[in-house]
This record gives structure tokens, C-alpha cells and sequence, in this order.
């Protein structure tokens, strides 16, 4: 009996050991699986931005020049680096194509280079690097990506007239099919100014560099391709990155229900409205209207509901919302581009609605059979620096009834075939007839829709209405 209790408890011991060991095995291998599954969906993500930037940097006929202008930005926000250059190979030799914040690696000794991003790029694109000439020359022989802790006391820098300004540097080789491409270089650590660049940020750098490859290849391909079927591309990304960033269906909130209508001139809408959620009692409506129409102008709608809604996390009131809007397009548009905005701020709570616009058309109001234009002051966004903008806003209190218009200037402007415009007047008289005759949003807007359709020889212009009522 004895030797049967030892022989029962060694097996129970060795049950407990054998399923200790399995079960250590089975938390190791989940383990390891969750890890590898946040680190797909960590490169998903990463992946799927840098191709955003990139559809993003394509305008006009200048894809190239803007998918590698995103490209180099995407690098320089993911090393944490001051300043980042990609250079491609131009006869042998290095020749720059882009270049991200003041990227010092020139040899111009002209301050003033450095002063606008366009002056910089155009130096770069004139200097070449010939194979074996410093640091980035060396790089088209050695075809290894290398890592500086110090470039102002390495002497491959010895031609730079700012080599005393450098602290790291890192530089990547990109290759397809064993031949060299290009090389992506970074300068300055901008997590720890004038520190050597850390080997998660080299290593990040190395990573980055079949994505440029990759945003290299697409660009290359697509300006292969004849002049017609490239259009045709890019209409089809510009309409399905405008598609995707218009708002899916229209909101209801609290008592006031939103409609909205939007019809092209073109493949493409230089038109756009949105619907920002601020907090749980205020919702902010837009209009917004881009100078010029397609690819341009889809572009910079584009460009303003980002920045419109990334604005919107911090929001405090209108007119700082729109001064904030406005600076940041003057600062990162050209001086040509503007875009014209309306925008409502709807208080559920208070069944308010606060006005404001900048350049855009006037808002319009039906309530008790009677119409009321406002129009508050404020110029169009991205001409003007932030300390000459100025925006008023209009806060009234809607009634039960109450029916509000904002529209772009498509539908004023269109014009019959005598050139005669449609006119404020006449859009007025149709919105306020559809209104007192107690249609819904959607037969409100069929009627204006449908008069204008009706009263144009051919639609020259985007044309976009926003309504909004209270029940």
C-alpha cells in the first residue's frame, strides 16, 4: 500500500509539472501572437498614414514633387529629425528632389536660402554629389545605411558652410533590384538638439526607406503612363479622397436637423461641408468654397477639414477657431489659394445657433413667414496673417420652425443663356416659397435644386446648400 501511495504521488507531482510546462508554453505563444498582432496593426497604421500623406501631396501636375515633399515630411516626424533630404540618382550622381525643415547639408553660403522651403529645395536640385564626394557621395559606393554621432567633427562635411551647425546625422541607401535609387538622409535629433541620433531612431530611419521606394516607384509609374489616363487617375483618387472625407448621411442634433446638398462642376468638388462634434451640446456646421475648381481645389478642401477639424479638439470660441484656421492656410498654402468659409455653431442645449464667416456668402434665416440675411464681416481663409484677421460673429436664439440656409456662390452665379446670373435675390425667393409651403429639408432642397438646374444653360461652377431646422 505504501509503494502504491508513493507511485500516485509521483505521478500527480509529474501531472502538475507536465501541465505547468504546457500551460507556461500556451501564455508564451499567446504572448508572442498578441505582440506580433500589435506590431502588424502598429505597421498597418503607420503604412496607411504615409500613403494618406502621399494621395494627399499629389496636386495638379506637380504629383511628384508633392508625394515626395510628404514623403520627407513623414520621415522627419517619425525620426524626430530637424531636417530631412532625399536625394535620387541623376547621371551617377546624388540630385535632390525634397527636402524637410532648414536641411543645413548645401553648400551655398547664402543665408537667404534658408529662409523659404522653395529657395532651399532649388539649391538642392542645382548642387549634384558625385559617387566617392563626402559623407552622401560615399554613400553611393558603399550602398550601407550609416549613422553620425557628431557631423561638425567629421570631416567628410568639410564642404558645408554650416558643418559647424551639424550634430547627427543618419543616411539611408533605397535600392530596387540591387541597383541604388536614391539615399534619404536626416539631420539633427530634434528629441535631444545636438545628442547623437539613438538607434531606434536609425533603425526607424532604415525602415522608412522601402516606403519612400515605394511612393518612388508609384510616381515613376504613374508619369510612364499617357497624359489622358494619368488625369483620369488622379480624378479617380481625388474623388475618392473627397468621397471619404465628406460626412455619411445628415445628423440629427437635439431638436435641429441638418441637410445637406453638394453637386459638381466637375469630375472633382472644390465645395465641401462638414459636421464637427465640439462637446455634448454643440455641434459646429461648415460651408466652405476653394478658389478654382478640380484637382486644386479638392486638394485644399481637403487640407482645411483636417486642419478645421484637429482645430476643433481645442475649441473655445468662433472667432479664435477661425483666427487659428486661418493662420495655419496662410502659413502653408500658397499665396494664390484661399478658400472661403460659413459655419454654424448649433447649442442643443440652449437651441442657439452662432454665425460667423469668412469671405463666404450670407446666411439666411425663414421664420415666421419672413426672411432675415446676415452678414457678418470676415475675409476669406489663408490671405491675410494671423494678426490682420479679424471675424464677427451673429448668436441668435431659433424658434420651433425656423429654417436656415447656407450655400456656395454655385448657385447665385449660375447663369442662363443670355449671361444672365441667377442671382441672391431670386435664390432667396425660391428658398423662402419652398419653405412656406412646409416642405421637409429634402423637398426644400429639391425645389432650389431643381429651379436652378432649370435656369442655367450649363452648370459652370460647384454648387453646395447646407439647411438646418428646428423642429
Amino acid at each position: 500500500m505504501e509503494q502504491l501511495a508513493i507511485a500516485a504521488i509521483f505521478l500527480l507531482v509529474l501531472t502538475v509539472i507536465v501541465l505547468s510546462v504546457l500551460l507556461f508554453r500556451y501564455a508564451n505563444t499567446i504572448f508572442r501572437l498578441r505582440a506580433t498582432l500589435d506590431e502588424s496593426e502598429s505597421r498597418r497604421r503607420e503604412i496607411s498614414n504615409f500613403l494618406t500623406r502621399f494621395s494627399a501631396g499629389i496636386k495638379g501636375e506637380e504629383g511628384f514633387v508633392g508625394a515626395m515633399n510628404a514623403a520627407a515630411i513623414h520621415i522627419g516626424e517619425q525620426t524626430d529629425s530637424e531636417s530631412v533630404a532625399i536625394y535620387l540618382i541623376d547621371n551617377g550622381a546624388l540630385r535632390g528632389v525634397s527636402v524637410y525643415g532648414t536641411y543645413p547639408l548645401v553648400k551655398t553660403a547664402n543665408k537667404l536660402v534658408f529662409t523659404r522651403r522653395r529657395h532651399l529645395l532649388e539649391t538642392l536640385k542645382r548642387e549634384t554629389i558625385p559617387a566617392g564626394e563626402g559623407f552622401l557621395g560615399g554613400m553611393i559606393l558603399s550602398r550601407q545605411a550609416e549613422q553620425v554621432p557628431s557631423g561638425a567633427q567629421d570631416e567628410r562635411f568639410a564642404g558645408y558652410p554650416e558643418q559647424r551647425n551639424l550634430g547627427g546625422v543618419m543616411a539611408a541607401p533605397m535600392i530596387r533590384d540591387g541597383a541604388l535609387v536614391g539615399v534619404i538622409c536626416a539631420v539633427n535629433n530634434r528629441r535631444q538638439h545636438g545628442k547623437p541620433f539613438s538607434q531606434n531612431q536609425f533603425e526607424r530611419l532604415k525602415l522608412l526607406a522601402p516606403q519612400v521606394l515605394m511612393v518612388h516607384n508609384l510616381v515613376t509609374a504613374y508619369g510612364e503612363i499617357s497624359r489622358r489616363d494619368r488625369i483620369d487617375q488622379e480624378l479617380e483618387l481625388a474623388r475618392a479622397l473627397q468621397q471619404s472625407l465628406l460626412p455619411k448621411g445628415n445628423p440629427r442634433w437635439g431638436e435641429f436637423i441638418v441637410h445637406a446638398y453638394s453637386r459638381s462642376a466637375k469630375e472633382v468638388n472644390g465645395d465641401f461641408y462638414d459636421f464637427i462634434k465640439i462637446d455634448e451640446d454643440r455641434m459646429l456646421v461648415m460651408i466652405a468654397d476653394a478658389c478654382g475648381k478640380g484637382i486644386p481645389a479638392c486638394m485644399l478642401t481637403a487640407m482645411t477639414r483636417s486642419v478645421a477639424r484637429s482645430l476643433a479638439d481645442n475649441f473655445t470660441t468662433l472667432h479664435d477657431f477661425l483666427c487659428k484656421l486661418s493662420d495655419k492656410l496662410n502659413r502653408d498654402t500658397d499665396a494664390d489659394r484661399f478658400i472661403t468659409l460659413g459655419c454654424c455653431l448649433l447649442d442643443k442645449r440652449r437651441m442657439l445657433l452662432e454665425f460667423a464667416r469668412a469671405g463666404h456668402t450670407d446666411l439666411v434665416t425663414f421664420v415666421h413667414k419672413h426672411i432675415r440675411i446676415m452678414s457678418p464681416r470676415g475675409a476669406a481663409l489663408g490671405i491675410l496673417p494671423a494678426r490682420l484677421v479679424k471675424f464677427d460673429t451673429i448668436c441668435i436664439a431659433i424658434e420651433p420652425g425656423t429654417t436656415v440656409m447656407m450655400y456656395s456662390d454655385g448657385f447665385t452665379e449660375a447663369v442662363d443663356a443670355e449671361g444672365n446670373e441667377f442671382g441672391q435675390k431670386q435664390l432667396v425667393a425660391t428658398f423662402e416659397s419652398a419653405c412656406s409651403e412646409k416642405g421637409t429639408l429634402e423637398e426644400v432642397t429639391e425645389s432650389i435644386a431643381r429651379r436652378v438646374m432649370d435656369y442655367e444653360e450649363s452648370q459652370s461652377d460647384d454648387q453646395t446648400l447646407v439647411l438646418i431646422r428646428r423642429d
